[in-house]
């Protein structure tokens, strides 16, 4: 039986979601609490996407295949009561055998905060990222549009990446403001390798008279990953929302909070 749960966990105590040898990350938490569930059984999670080193995740989906048939109200149960209490499951949904988190995902939002005063509040470090100098509302807001639509996004992926098709879609891209804290929303079809941190990165450039709200265009078909800006920090990141062709699953991830 395949089974999808919904993840939320704060990414601070963590560094990253993927396994890695010898730090502790979300997957291993996740995997340790399942083998607890099956009596010493391994079972090996699948996720919808990595998250970095203190990148957060509001609802990230994972699936598992299991040969308990218990209801989705045990999944949630059990899970919880084995999870430490920055990682909390919030729904889970059984699905076909063929249901694939990564590949059947058919869009993404990222959500990135950024704090903009001179001095971090100590209790927001890592849950926000920091502009400290002057930061220019309306041009960050104008820079937004530029992103929009299909394109070549190579200068805003980590010039490390192995990815060789750097084509993707933005489909939605908005900002608002809460007090010292900035939100940026940002969704589509899929994204690069630290691509929203860049992305986050150039547009504060922008807003700090940098480069001019235009010149996004510019840097687009560059196509060099040199003429972006900094990469934002991690602490700052959010992902909010994945979904997929199947509407049983997107009706799931509607009714969260």
């Amino acid at each position: 039986m395949r089974v999808v749960v919904f993840c939320r966990y704060d990414g601070s105590g963590y560094f990253g979601f993927q396994i890695q040898p010898d730090k502790i990350t979300v997957q291993e938490v996740l995997e340790k609490a399942l083998k607890k569930i099956h009596k010493g059984q391994d079972i090996r999670i699948y996720m919808s996407g990595r998250t970095d080193s203190g990148v957060h995740g509001y609802m990230q989906p994972i699936h598992f295949d299991t040969p308990y048939k218990i209801s989705e109200e045990a999944w949630l149960k059990s899970l919880n009561s084995n999870l430490p209490k920055d990682v909390r499951i919030l729904a889970a949904k059984i699905v076909d055998d063929n249901f694939h988190v990564r590949y059947d995902a058919v869009s993404k939002t990222y959500e990135y905060r950024l704090y903009l005063g001179k001095y971090l509040d100590p209790f927001l470090v890592n849950y926000v990222g920091h502009c400290k100098y002057n930061f220019d509302y309306k041009k960050a807001e104008e820079s937004l549009k530029y992103f929009l639509g299909r394109h070549d996004f190579t200068s805003f992926c980590s010039s490390g990446s192995s990815v060789e098709d750097k084509v993707r879609t933005i489909t939605d891209f908005n900002i608002k403001r809460e007090g010292d804290i900035v939100v940026f929303n940002i969704s589509g079809d899929g994204f690069l390798y630290n691509m929203v941190r860049i992305i986050i990165g150039t547009i504060v450039e922008v807003a700090n008279g940098k480069y001019s709200p235009q010149y996004i265009n510019e840097i687009i078909l560059k196509k060099d990953r040199a003429f972006a800006g900094k990469t934002a920090d991690a602490s700052g990141l959010y992902l909010k929302k994945v979904y997929y062709k199947n509407e049983e699953v997107n009706q799931v991830i509607n009714s969260l909070k």
